[in-house]
């Protein structure tokens, strides 16, 4: 089983691939998502969004500035206003 998961910016598609588990930083506290997870809507704050691409892999950190993350039937979105790099 693999989650579906997005990155987006207002400028374009960041990321879109299937991955094991991303852990969001959200406003009220990070969150882990795996496929399955139940709908979910948070605003995001500065901070790294961490991709787990297999269990027990380590992360691939991306920094994000802002925005929002959403979980639904299609997998996670998460739309921010800024991604380094």
């Amino acid at each position: 089983m693999a989650l579906h998961f997005e990155l987006v910016t207002p400028a374009k598609l960041v990321r879109s691939e299937e991955v094991h588990m991303v852990v969001v930083p959200g406003s009220e506290g990070d969150f882990g998502v795996l496929e399955g997870h139940a709908p979910f809507m948070s605003t995001i704050k500065d901070g790294n969004v961490q991709v787990y691409k297999t269990a027990g892999a380590e992360p691939e950190n991306i920094a994000v500035r802002g925005g929002f993350a959403e979980v639904g039937d299609a997998g996670l979105t998460v739309l921010a206003e800024h991604v380094e790099g």
